[in-house]
């Protein structure tokens, strides 16, 4: 007989915890084959920390050894290995390698024989194996010394994981513990809303402030980890930080991502091509309405408990849900010649539609911005004919057949109000509003002011209309909200009659002569006021030109 020893370069105090000897007869027993393989595994293995997180890369059909050794002398030694893929499913397993018992005592030659061979194979055995991209963790308890490896292989492509042995089961967890039932239960669903809630983790409740609840969403799938979230969303072309719930900080985000703060919750959400991602932490609130989702569209929602400390998570089981489809918009019918005042709501609606059928091959559309910004979209039988963001007054001619269909849908560009109002009519219909000069601005001459009168000037037309000049006193806090609140459609009689200055008739067959000045007399010094002027045409609806604000001069 000859004995083959392998002595692992461990420390001191482990080697002789890792010293594995075989007694074997010849050099071609399947057992001594066995062994050389063994032999090759741990000369390409590296030791796996304990108590510490370790992030293995893998490449593609190459397995990655790890081993850790059960120190001698521990009675049921506990301990834990917990895995993370990152991305796609993995293989793991673990081998443990125990030392062998004592030599046999002389005897039978034939049962020498079988006895050492069954040695040779029990000294090797799978405790356990794994095939998944799900967090998995494997608990086991020694009762005398033993090397274990720990064997990774990715099938699929280049991937990595992390991996967590602790033989200290005493002082604490690394990740935060989840709940008995950890699922998301979704609670309500509207148009475009998901509301959400899932029992506290038992860790908020003993560690708060360093605890927090992390929730994504997405459009593709639910995430079993938050590093497997991490990795899809780099994989997406968009470069994010090691940490999703750690690395919400404006310095981090990308031309690509939105970033949102609003009642302590941040939120971040990522512009993919299969559709936004967002990360919204909210602290240790378990209850959470998902805002301005698209409607008709599934969701998945993932949470993670997040320890701040450790940057350890853990995740809940994921939940998805398909928010209501977009109710019919209601639809209004324009008749021929009739003015209809729109009111758009920016924060509850998302559009209004208005329906007119053709008498006649041309059409006249005219709009007038009252207040806000809106756009404009109109089709003939389905097709689109015209699309723009409307300003002041806006005139379409369209050339159709008798009894078309035109659909004019009308979208607010912003949250508040937005009003206009709309006519259609046959191109031949008496015009609804007067023929408007070519710009509706209003000057002030400022070699022209005094501390007492302010002289100011607009453009006319080549047809004679009626126009009205009114001042308002104003304060310096007000100019902004006077200029942006003004509706644009009200007509003099919205203004007291104290405001109102003159109201004169002109125009002039040659447009480069159609302007006109006028000087407000009875002003006091060094004092603001708001001018506007009012154009009548033939059906009597004004149009208002452009608001002015003009100081007079403090000392003449």
């Amino acid at each position: 007989l000859k004995m083959s020893c392998l002595w692992l370069y461990l420390p001191l105090h482990l080697l002789m915890a890792t010293c594995l000897c075989h007694s074997i007869k010849a050099p071609t027993t399947s057992s001594q084959q066995s062994f050389k393989t063994d032999l090759f595994n741990f000369y390409h293995s590296l030791i796996l920390a304990d108590g510490k997180e370790t992030t293995i890369h893998l490449l593609k059909d190459i397995p990655k050894r790890y081993y850790f050794v059960l120190e001698e002398g521990r009675v049921l030694a506990p301990f834990s290995v917990t895995v993370t893929p990152c991305d796609v499913p993995i293989e793991w397993s673990i081998l443990v390698y125990k030392s062998p018992p004592a030599k046999a005592t002389p005897g039978d030659h034939d049962t020498q024989e079988v006895s050492k061979s069954q040695k040779a194979s029990s000294m090797v055995s799978t405790i356990f194996n794994y095939k998944g991209n799900s967090v998995e963790t494997y608990m086991g308890m020694s009762s005398h010394s033993a090397l274990y490896l720990l064997e990774f292989l990715s099938t699929e492509r280049d991937t990595h994981i992390t991996v967590y042995l602790t033989t200290d089961t005493t002082s604490g967890h690394l990740y935060p513990e989840l709940p008995v039932d950890p699922r998301i239960d979704v609670i309500g669903v509207g148009h475009t809303t998901v509301t959400l809630t899932w029992k506290h983790s038992p860790s908020v409740l003993q560690h708060r402030e360093s605890i927090q609840y992390c929730l994504l969403v997405n459009e593709k799938h639910n995430y079993k980890s938050l590093c497997a979230a991490e990795t899809a969303i780099r994989s997406s072309g968009m470069k994010l930080p090691p940490t999703l719930a750690l690395s919400l900080s404006p310095y981090l985000l990308e031309p690509q991502q939105v970033m949102i703060l609003s009642n302590s919750e941040l939120s971040i959400i990522n512009k993919v091509s299969s559709g936004e991602v967002r990360q919204v932490c909210m602290g240790t609130k378990n209850t959470y309405t998902v805002p301005n989702l698209s409607p008709s569209t599934q969701y998945y929602f993932d949470v993670f408990i997040v320890n701040l400390l450790t940057n350890a998570s853990a995740a809940y089981t994921g939940t998805f849900a398909r928010t209501l489809e977009e109710p019919e918009p209601k639809v209004t019918e324009l008749k021929d010649g009739k003015v209809v005042h729109v009111v758009v709501d920016g924060k509850k609606q998302k559009f209004y539609t208005l329906q007119y059928q053709a008498r006649h091959k041309k059409i006249h559309f005219t709009f007038q911005l009252c207040r806000g910004q809106i756009r404009v979209h109109i089709t003939r039988n389905g097709k689109t004919v015209a699309s723009e963001n409307l300003s002041g007054l806006r005139y379409f001619s369209l050339k159709g057949k008798v009894l078309d269909t035109y659909l004019v849908q009308l979208r607010p560009t912003e949250e508040s109000n937005s009003s206009v109002k709309v006519q259609a009519s046959p191109h031949f219909h008496k015009p609804l509003f007067p023929l408007l000069p070519e710009s509706l601005k209003i000057k002030s001459f400022s070699k022209l002011r005094t501390c007492r009168s302010v002289t100011i000037a607009w453009l006319g037309t080549q047809e004679e209309s009626k126009y009205c000049v009114y001042r308002k006193r104003i304060e310096e806090d007000q100019i902004w909200r006077e200029l942006q609140s003004a509706d644009r459609c009200s007509g003099p009689e919205s203004r007291h009659k104290s405001e109102k200055v003159l109201c004169k008739y002109f125009y002039d067959l040659n447009l480069q002569r159609a302007v006109t000045t006028e000087t407000i007399k009875g002003l006091e010094a060094g004092t603001l006021y708001l001018f506007d002027v009012y154009l009548f045409g033939p059906s009597g609806i004004p149009v208002r030109y452009d608001s002015k604000v003009v100081k007079t001069r403090k000392k003449c």
